[in-house]
């Protein structure tokens, strides 16, 4: 299959001038020709896959910000910035809009900044949960110190995968006078862990499923052990919400217990051995499809990368609870909402089936990127066997053919299901499946025809 490409010249061309590089020395480290280079820093040539994965290894560079423009939004932050009534007289429409950000992304940046600025800060403000993501999205969701603290652990008390909840709970009993307790729900109805230093316990709910059970108790290992170093990160974060620095905080505790039961080097090694097989790793490690999600995002160490996911979390009215895209440059996750196009929803109706599906991002008919998914339903906190949310990973269909699910899936560009970003967003015309008009888009009426589609927009 053809390498997916962007075009991404200013950020490029930013690049080596930050390293003092010229472009024959640049081209030789990303193992182009001069000329090429020169062609993709004019945005005349794409940058393809293969030269991203070279960037990110030769300088260590977060291939999120080779699109510029999704620090505002994209294409449809910047038309919903020029839907103003304000600029209702220019006529700016989508193509001129797209190549501003092409020719000019910092520019473009520039204005969408003095524009939010000059809004009434109640529209600004988005809550201490959306400070918290952006926070972890900066740091890709990889925090190097915790996983190494992690990792020295794991090997420290010789956890393996058949007798990691003794090794924890030894680890409790031995370090910090502490023994494991599983209580009826009735004794313990709103509570999964709880800390009785009195009786010198660990309680745990019995409605915890094994791999709960384990993570909860890594949990309160990296709170006993490794709280100031959590809390030294936390504190480095700007919030001007001390919500936000909280959730923060407990992101970062979650990430060293996962980063203890499944440690960096062993899990990389037996995610690269198996094709990123999902239920093989599940098994290996003993953890659940969802704690296995949070920790493919996470794979970026320098020198020993994984591949790059995103991990997403959604209820059944298809809203995100949980994002997570490290260093992935997936855009469609960047909703409230998702696509019901996506199979993701499917989960909900085939509990245990994963959900393999090649998607392809299209704006207003034109398709950007194609990723491979993967899905799942998982239980919430209610009944036992109750699916409350459907977790999903994804990856760019040019990384994802050595995988073990992709095995028999044509990743073909032709072959991809188009999905939108969330109704709201989304510009994509004629789509059945449409439940809200799009944002910064005028509606069409027709009085003497009925169209088969909820909302027309102006221009069909």
């Amino acid at each position: 299959m053809a390498d997916e490409a962007l075009f991404a010249g200013p950020a490029i061309r930013r690049l080596r001038k930050r390293e003092g590089l010229t472009q024959a020395a640049t081209a030789t480290r990303l193992d182009i020709s001069p000329s090429y280079l020169n062609l993709i820093e004019r945005n005349q040539r794409p940058l393809s896959a293969r030269v991203v994965m070279q960037l990110v290894e030769q300088f260590d560079f977060d291939p999120r910000t080779l699109r510029e423009d999704e620090t505002i939004g994209g294409i449809d932050g910047m038309m919903r910035r020029l839907a103003d009534e304000r600029f209702k007289d220019l006529g700016i429409d989508r193509e001129e809009a797209q190549e501003l950000l092409a020719a000019a992304p910092q520019v473009a940046a520039a204005f969408a900044r003095l524009y939010d600025d000059a809004s009434p800060v109640a529209d600004r403000v988005d809550g201490p949960l959306a400070a918290s993501r952006r926070e972890i999205e900066k740091w890709r969701n990889h925090f190097a110190d915790l996983d190494l603290a992690a990792e020295e652990l794991a090997d420290e008390i010789r956890l393996s995968r058949g007798d990691i909840g003794v090794a924890l709970s030894e680890r409790l009993r031995e370090r910090h006078q502490l023994s494991v307790r599983i209580l009826p729900r009735d004794v313990m109805p709103d509570s999964l862990r709880r800390l009785d230093l009195h009786a010198r316990q660990v309680q745990l709910s019995e409605m915890l499923g094994h791999s709960s059970r384990n993570f909860q108790l890594a949990l309160q290992i990296a709170q006993l052990e490794h709280q100031d170093m959590i809390d030294s990160i936390a504190k480095g974060a700007r919030f001007e919400d001390e919500a936000a620095r909280s959730f923060f905080t407990r992101h970062l505790t979650g990430y060293f217990a996962a980063a203890l039961i499944m440690p960096y080097g062993r899990f990389l090694r037996a995610c690269e051995a198996t094709g990123y097989d999902l239920p093989v790793l599940e098994r290996r490690f003993g953890v659940s499809f969802e704690q296995l999600a949070h920790r493919l995002t996470t794979l970026q160490r320098v020198g020993q990368r994984g591949l790059p996911f995103f991990m997403v979390r959604l209820d059944r009215a298809g809203q995100f609870s949980k994002t997570f895209s490290g260093a992935s440059t997936a855009r469609f996750i960047d909703a409230d909402t998702s696509c019901p196009l996506w199979h993701v929803h499917r989960a909900f109706e085939r509990s245990g089936e994963l959900q393999v599906q090649f998607v392809a991002l299209d704006i207003a008919g034109e398709r950007e990127g194609g990723w491979f998914t993967l899905a799942r339903a998982v239980e919430g906190r209610g009944a036992p066997g109750e699916a409350q949310f459907v977790v999903a990973l994804g990856i760019e269909a040019v990384l994802a053919e050595g995988l073990a699910q992709a095995r028999g899936v044509s990743l073909r560009s032709q072959d991809a299901q188009p999905i939108g970003p969330g109704c709201a967003r989304c510009h994509r015309m004629r789509c059945s499946q449409r439940s809200l008009p799009p944002q910064g888009r005028g509606l069409s009426f027709d009085k003497v025809r009925r169209g088969n589609t909820p909302f027309e927009f102006a221009g069909d």
